[in-house]
């Protein structure tokens, strides 16, 4: 059985169980403690620290994992990314004193000091950089380096940047931008039936990632403005349209369409002499 590493806490491991119980592989576990569960009969999942998902997938203690990259990138380890799951954003930068002057990359003096959890990702940044610099590795607190002394500036995780402005610092560049990830080993299992299934897994992860966002819409419309119905509800390759029983001049349309933008889709297909309009939620959409 497959063996799938995820994160043991926090907001990683509640989206994880979520996409996967929408993907029908609801974790069963013996109890809220449990450190192994079954994902809807399928699949192994080990729960670990979200940080040491890429040890354990790189040595072969699990066949893939769910973690954020830049916990991968970090590892230095040689993994692949199977399949972005679009949640746990976020952006590592590099971040300086407001009252500071740096601006740019090329203000931060030589031998400046940098304060991180992520000394490998940021000694290869500097490095590409072409700038000298002294790390000084962090366990946390970041944002406290540079007011204490420790560090002149901090490379460090951020979603919306308010926790750096409430400590007075600014962003200064991006030095990678990460989501959660779906990961294996760079060298392909050995196993033909885990290949397989991994990449049913990636499958149905993806076809509700698919879904997310998106609206099945039903609508019956007038024959004769079918050109005009193309245009407001393209779909994937074209709304599905089909003859309603005594329908007359009248035809029944089926399509996919964003969410984002339904209302106005709703609102175009009444002008056009839309009726018996229904809109539905997506669970799974394969491509």
């Amino acid at each position: 059985m497959l063996r799938i590493a995820l994160p043991n806490k926090g907001r990683l491991h509640q989206e994880c169980r979520e996409l996967l119980a929408d993907a029908g592989l609801a974790v069963r576990a013996s109890s809220e403690r449990a450190l192994t569960a079954s994902l809807g009969g399928a699949f192994e999942a080990i729960f670990v620290r979200a940080q040491d998902i890429p040890e354990f997938v790189a040595d072969g203690a699990a066949d893939a994992g769910i973690t954020g990259w830049d916990l991968v990138v970090e590892s230095g380890r040689p993994l692949t990314s199977r399949l972005d799951l679009a949640f746990g954003r976020c952006t590592i930068v590099v971040a300086a004193r407001e009252d500071s002057g740096i601006r740019a990359v090329a203000d931060i003096p030589e031998q400046s000091r940098v304060a991180t959890v992520f000394p490998n990702i940021t000694r290869t940044f500097f490095a590409d950089q072409g700038k000298a610099v002294v790390l000084a590795p962090v366990s946390g607190a970041v944002e406290i380096a540079p007011h204490l002394g420790i560090a002149d500036v901090i490379v460090d995780i951020t979603s919306t940047g308010s926790t750096l402005r409430v400590n007075g610092l600014r962003p200064v560049c991006t030095v990678m931008e990460s989501s959660a990830r779906l990961i294996s080993a760079t060298t392909p299992l050995a196993d033909a039936q885990k290949v397989r299934a991994l990449d049913e897994l990636a499958m149905a992860l993806q076809s509700v990632l698919a879904a997310r966002g998106r609206r099945y819409v039903m609508a019956n419309v007038p024959r004769a403005r079918l050109d005009e119905v193309k245009r407001i509800l393209p779909g994937i390759s074209g709304p599905t349209v089909i003859d309603v029983m005594n329908g007359g001049t009248m035809v029944a349309v089926h399509a996919v369409a964003p969410a984002d933008t339904i209302f106005r889709t709703i609102a175009d297909l009444k002008a056009l002499g839309g009726e018996g309009i229904l809109v539905t939620r997506i669970e799974r959409l394969m491509p």
